[in-house]
Formats: structure tokens, sequence, C-alpha cells
């Protein structure tokens, strides 16, 4: 150790002066760096930026301090002094329901948000051409037609405009404005449908407002000052408030759901990051090995004048950090720009800062990748050139078989390849996913390896060819120096990538587009009263007689406790952790539902009187870790329930019928008021019939909510979609690092490639010949590595499709022709750009060499 400190000023000095040259060589090196930490450095600075402007802009996006949510009824008087003693209240009322002309002639469905004079409490209301209409929008509230304000969808889609007027239920409604953008938009979740907003009252005269209704009844405060903190406000109204049954969400949270899916989503394109890193890193020891290769003279020089190997060694370490960090400095500056640019376009939708995109923590993140991943694969042929003596050096022409370096080159390899590996699972939000792809990337590169081995093997005991070009293209593969292996890494990674997030994408599109449409209903029914359900068969079966109806009793629940011990203290995995945010659907049935069948207990009799029984959806118990016996408390209108779990089945989400997670024995709800849900399967019908058919049900029920599910998936269609484009954008970073690193790899290769070109065509060989047997090549790798893709990403896509998100998975012939086009195109296309400049190089320069 205290040799090497001595030498590193005089090393220092000798890599910098050989620097003057240029960075020759060294350019594909930076760029794979700055690719790969650009990545990590944009995800995680954009990542941060929403997460941290959804923190600074809390209070706004929840237009309060606090929100107590209520399902399906008000406050109590009791509730309601308790929030008035904390500071001003404001109140808003969410449901959905349909909006239709005046004459009959059209609806739509609606997200209706009825809201009182002090709303928003922070923020404000945005309208659009006239931002003056947003102030004075509720000043006539007294009478019919009640004021609102639409999302431009709406006004679309209707073909309305300001002043025009609409009904909802048995309310007209007068257009006041288009709405732009309402503070608390994104803490309240996605919708299916466009915004209508409205006074309280106009929303009480619309007759909606039932027992049974699938209302959100939201109450907003602004504390008073010197009010107690959020977290000692939430268990003083737990505790004052047991069987509430409220959601509470206070300012530091305002979106939690948003948070999550940015982090795991960010979490996601960050593992995407690190695999073009990596990618890239097999281009930082291609760029090392091509650099070290080139300065074979320099090093033997260095050595024959008594220069001790780790001054050699060290002279191009420092070479290489040096570059290394011009490359990774790069990427940070695309990491500082990314929010800035993101903010410019996706702030309408997010909330982004507009300043500086200055993120310290996502930089260093970011930087310590690119660091851990440049140590990591330049010691290997750091290594080598450390273990060839001098006269080796002078000697030969570098086409000696490669043999491992010493042991500490190879545990320092090691050494920063586990560190590279716990740093990406230490800061991921979920270690295990993390962990199993840490261990994938692991597989994959042996694999590789392996497939290269295989693909060399093969082309060394191939039965001779006659064909000149294509014998030169087999010897090619398996000489030594062959660009095999680094040709198989370097496509292998990206390709798989690419084929399994192209695989879960089309499946994706498939089951909505195909497979769910076939199981699916033609319609959901909403909110339909124990007053109308009769008439509304009646209706259904006089205009659709072939039509299916199925209608069953509806409530709305919240999970509040396993076995007495409360959910919101419980750990439990994500797959499970959607049974218990916010209120869930719930039935009652004295049979078991259609489509369904118990995996584990037993059905109740019909006549059962005994203590309230559960039936729980097979999947989610398990996810839960529920078993038979198990009690579970749901808070229903106010009351804590505590049923046995009697039973679990299960459940075929995926046809989109009525299905609950919980089904409760009759005699738990009796007397209960509650709602009706329906839903109508006609596969005959078309879009004419159903179009008819919603007309007649709303103006004939105008309560009644109808949902197209065509509609509905339409709309989960173009979030794919654009969910869709962000994957392939991300795996596109992986592919371009895959082609940079291709390159580097031929252009490593060009040396021997000049060799070999040179003396073929001094034994006559044609430039015609060697292009034929240089795409012969090139064709037989890429042919091998895709088919290594289709195989590695379909694996891939299989799983994650049939084990994470429990969906059909089908291979599709389209991404296997696909990928085979792209392996073969992009290597052939690279391969001769690099190896055109090598058929012309003249020969005696070359053989005087030799």
């Amino acid at each position: 150790m205290r040799q090497a400190i001595g030498l590193f000023p005089v090393a220092w000095r000798i890599a910098l002066r050989e620097m003057r040259g240029g960075l020759r060589g060294f350019y594909i090196f930076m760029a794979c760096i700055a690719l790969g930490t650009g990545a990590i450095a944009a995800v995680n600075s954009v990542s941060s930026d929403i997460t941290q402007s959804i923190s600074a802009q809390g209070r706004n996006l929840l237009a309060g301090d606090l929100r107590f949510e209520l399902n399906n009824r008000e406050a109590n008087t009791d509730e309601r002094a308790f929030l008035a003693g904390l500071g001003e209240i404001s109140e808003t009322i969410n449901l959905r329901s349909m909006a239709r002309l005046p004459d009959g002639s059209d609806q739509s469905l609606v997200e209706i948000k009825a809201v009182d004079g002090k709303y928003p409490l922070y923020g404000k209301v945005e309208t659009q051409p006239d931002p003056a209409a947003a102030a004075d929008w509720r000043s006539d509230t007294g009478s019919s037609p009640y004021p609102a304000l639409v999302a431009p969808l709406l006004l679309d889609r209707l073909g309305l405009k300001p002043g025009s007027e609409l009904l909802v239920g048995d309310a007209r409604f007068r257009i006041a404005a288009a709405l732009d953008k309402e503070p608390d938009a994104l803490s309240e979740g996605f919708g299916f449908a466009p915004r209508l907003m409205t006074t309280i009252e106009g929303l009480k005269a619309t007759g909606l407002l039932k027992t049974g209704s699938l209302v959100e009844h939201a109450y907003r405060i602004k504390l008073n000052p010197g009010a107690p903190s959020l977290q000692a406000i939430q268990d003083q109204a737990k505790t004052k408030f047991p069987a509430a049954g409220w959601s509470i969400r206070t300012s530091n949270r305002a979106a939690p759901a948003l948070t999550e899916n940015v982090e795991r989503f960010s979490q996601f394109l960050t593992l995407v990051g690190l695999t073009a890193l990596i990618v890239g890193g097999v281009g930082v020891a291609n760029a090392v090995s091509a650099f070290l290769d080139s300065k074979r003279t320099v090093i033997a020089t260095l050595k024959c004048i008594g220069a001790p190997s780790t001054a050699v060694i060290m002279v191009y370490c420092i070479q290489i950090m040096l570059i290394a960090a011009i490359g990774i400095a790069l990427g940070l500056l695309l990491g500082i720009v990314a929010p800035i640019i993101a903010a410019r376009y996706l702030s309408e939708f997010l909330p982004l800062s507009t300043g500086a995109g200055f993120h310290p923590a996502a930089l260093v993140l970011a930087a310590l990748f690119g660091l851990l991943t440049t140590a990591a694969f330049s010691a290997l042929p750091l290594g080598r050139a450390r273990e060839i003596p001098a006269t080796a050096l002078l000697r030969e022409g570098g086409f000696e078989r490669r043999r491992l370096p010493s042991w500490p080159y190879l545990a320092a390899m090691a050494t920063a390849l586990v560190v590279l590996a716990a740093l990406a699972i230490w800061t991921s939000q979920d270690r295990y996913l993390a962990l199993l792809f840490m261990v994938a990337m692991a597989g994959v590169f042996l694999v590789l390896r392996l497939v290269a081995a295989i693909i060399t093997l093969a082309a060394r005991h191939s039965p001779t060819v006659h064909f000149p070009a294509l014998r030169l293209a087999i010897s090619n593969i398996h000489r030594p120096g062959a660009l095999t292996t680094s040709v198989v890494l370097s496509l292998g990674l990206g390709l798989s990538l690419l084929v399994s997030l192209a695989l879960i994408d089309g499946n994706l599109r498939q089951q909505l587009s195909s497979n769910l449409p076939e199981k699916a209903p033609n319609f959901f029914f909403i909110d339909i009263q124990g007053s109308e359900i009769d008439g509304f068969r009646q209706l259904l079966k006089a205009q659709a007689p072939k039509a299916s109806l199925e209608a069953v009793p509806m409530l709305r629940g919240r999970i509040l406790a396993f076995n007495d011990k409360d959910v919101a203290k419980m750990e439990v995995p994500s797959e499970g952790r959607w049974v218990l945010r916010g209120d869930r659907g719930i039935t009652y049935a004295d049979r078991l539902p259609q489509d369904t069948s118990l995996t584990a207990g037993e059905w109740w009799d019909s006549a059962y009187k005994g203590e309230p029984l559960v039936s729980f959806s097979d999947r989610e118990a398990k996810a839960l870790g529920l078993k038979i016996g198990d009690s579970v408390t749901v808070n229903v209108l106010g009351r804590n329930i505590t049923a046995r779990i009697a039973n679990f089945r299960k459940v075929d989400w995926e046809s989109l019928s009525i299905n609950f997670v919980m089904v409760f024995s009759p005699n738990t709800f009796a007397g209960a008021p509650h709602a009706w849900l329906a839903t109508l399967s006609n596969p005959d019908a078309t879009a004419k019939d159903d179009a008819t058919l919603l007309r007649t049900v709303t103006n004939r029920f105008p309560t009644i909510t109808s949902v197209r599910v065509k509609d509905a998936l339409d709309t989960i269609n173009h979030l794919v979609d654009q969910l869709a484009f962000a994957l392939r954008a991300a795996a596109s970073v992986a592919l371009v690092a895959s082609v940079l690193v291709l390159s580097g790899a031929l252009a490593a290769g060009n040396r021997g490639r000049t060799h070999d070109a040179v003396i073929i065509k001094t034994l006559g060989a044609t430039r015609r010949t060697l292009m034929r047997a240089f795409t012969f090549e090139y064709v037989l790798l890429g042919l091998a590595t895709a088919i290594f893709a289709l195989l590695a990403g379909g694996g891939a896509a299989w799983y994650v499709l049939q084990h994470i998100m429990k969906l059909p998975s089908d291979f599709l012939p389209g991404v296997a022709v696909a990928t085979v086009v792209i392996s073969i195109v992009t290597t052939v296309t690279i391969g001769l750009v690099g190896t055109w400049r090598v058929l012309g190089q003249s020969a005696a320069p070359v053989l005087r060499e030799l």
C-alpha cells in the first residue's frame, strides 16, 4: 500500500500526459456510462421531484390540512362537533351518475362533485376560457337551473358549451364554465368519467342521495392555530370514534396511492436503467481491452525500463476513472435537466415543480452506480494487462489466448459487483423484487456466456461447407479473439428485456381488447334502489329480451381488523394491500354465487340464523394470511360488524361479472338499507343497441348510474397505451446501450479483423468474398442471439404474467418475428459499417508489423 501511494504522483503525471492525445477509443465507453447513469439519475430525479412536490403542495392537493371521508353516510352530530373543534370545515360529496341532454337524445357517465361555499380551503379552482368564472359560479344557488362546472371532455362528448343546460337525476343544471383544474383532483384518485362540479344544494335536488347509494362524504379541515399535530388528531379521532369507519388523509400524505405508484414505477425504471448500465459495463470491458491492446508497446516500454507493474496499471486505472468521471458527469447533467423537461410536459397531470431539478440523493446514487460499474468491468482487462510479461508484449501481436488475472483483480471485480447489487437492493422500495432482479441479471449473464460457448463449440464442430464465404464466417465465430461472446452479451440482454416487455404489453392488450370483452357484460347498473328494482327488471326484459340480467344487493364496507388486530398496524404483502385500501363493495347471499367454486370450508344453509359468517376470496385470503375460522371486522354504515370466515371461494376477476371479495350470510345485514348492483350481458347486441338501451334506461330511471363496459375498457386501454410508451422508452435505453456495446465490441476487434482481412486478401480473396463472409458471420450471431432473447424474454414474461399479474400468457409470433429482424438487422448493419473501413486497409503497413 505504501509503495502504491508513493507511485501515485508519477502515475498521475504519466496518465495526464497520455491523455493529451485525446479520448480516442473511449467515446463508446463514455456513452455507455453516460447513458446508464443518465437513465438512473433522470428517473430518480423526476420521481424525487414528484414526491417532494406532493409533500410541499400537500395542503393544495388535499384542499385542506386533513380530510375525513365517510362512505354512504354523513357525519353525525357528535362527529361534526369534533371536526368543527379542529378548525374551518369544507364539505364535499362525490358520486357517479348519468348526465343527459334535456331532450333525452344523448347521455354520459359523469363523476359528480358537490361542494359548499368554502371549498377549496387551500388552492383554487381554475376554469377556461374565463378564469373569473371560478370565483362567482356559485353565486346563484337558490333555484333551478343550478350552476355547474364541467370537464371539457363532457362538453365535447355531448356537444355542449358554457351556458348550455343538462339534466342530472331530477335536477336541471346550467354550465357556468369549463372546469380546467381542481386542486385536490390527484388526492381523490383516478376517475373513469369526466368531472361535473356543482353545489351541494344542486346535488340534493337531483334525488341521487338515497339510502344505499354509493356516495362519498368528505370533510376538509383548515386547522386552527395551535392545533395538535396531524398524527395526534388521527389518534384522537380513532380513539373517540372507533366505529366511525372514516378514512383520514393528512396533507403530509395527500396522495399516498400516487406516491406509491410513482415510487414503484420509478423503481422499475431504475432497474431498467441499471440494466442499461450493466449492459454498458460490457462496453466498458471491451473499450478498456481495446485501449490496453492499443497501448501494448507503451506498456512494454514502461516495463522494460523498470516501471513496476503496479505503476503501469495505476496509470491506466487513473485514465479509466477520469474518463468514467466524464461519462458520469454527462449522465448527471441529464439527471439535472430531466425534471425541468418533465415539468414542461407533465405538470398538467402531476405536481411537478418548474424550478431547478437538482436532487442530490438521486444524483449521488446514479454516480455510485456508474463508478461501481466501471470498477467491476474494468478490473479483468487491467488484470490481464498486468500479467503479460514485457517480452510477450513486444513479440506477440496480441492474439494470445486470454487467461484469468490474479486473484486480487478477481476479488476487486467481485467486490464491486456485490456492492453494486447491495446498493440496488438497499435503495429499492421493494427489496425482494430488487433481489430477484439482481439474481436474474446474474443468471442471464451466466446463461449468455454459456450460449456464447455453445455457439463457439457448435461452429468449431460444424460440418465443413464448400462455400468459401460461409466457411470463413463459421471459422470467424470460433477462432481465438472472435466476437461471439461480445455480440451475444451486448445484444442478448437488451433484446431479452425488449422481448419480455413487448410480450407483457401484448398480452395485456390482448386481454383488454379481446378476451375481456368476450367475457365481460355489456353494462353495469349501480345505485338501483329497492323501490326501483322490479320496474328496472321489467324494463330490461322488454328492451332486451335475449339478454341475461344479474342483480345483487350491494353495500360498502371498510375492513378494520382481522382477529381483532387493527389492519393499519399489520404488515400486508403488496398483492393483498388493495383489499384494505378504502371501502370495498360487499354483498350477502344465501347460495354460492354463479361462476364461483368453494376451495375450502362449507357454504351456509339458506335459512341460517346464527353468528355472522363471511365467504372470502381465496387468492386475497392467502395474500392476507387468513384461514377458516378467522374473524373479520368490517365497518358498514357506521357500524362495526364482526363475522367469522366460513369458507374460501375461487373468484374469476377477469370475467368482469359481479364479484366480491366478501360475501356475507344474509342474517348479517337483516334490515340494513342498501341499493342493488346489476349487470346485463347480451353478446349479440350492437353498439346501436347498447346506445338505445342506455338512453332508455337513463330517461326512465335518471337516478340509476349506467356504465357501459366497453367505454371503461377504452379508458383503461388509453392508460395502458401511456404506460406501454413509458416501458418501451425504458426498454429502448437498454437496447441503445446494447447497440453501443456492440459497436464498441466490433471496434475493439478491428485490429484482429484488419490482420485477418489483409492476410486473406494477400492469399487471393476479393473484398466481395470478405463482405459475404462477414455478413454471414453477423447474420448467424444475430439469429442465435435472437433465439436466446425469445427464450429468456418469453420465460420472464410468462413468469410476470402468470405469477405476478395472475393473467393468462400467450406467445405472440409477431414479437418473435420483430425480435429476429431487429437482432439481425442491428448486428449486420453495425458489423458491416465497422468492417468496411477494415477492408480498405493497405496490405503493406500491416504485413510489416507481423
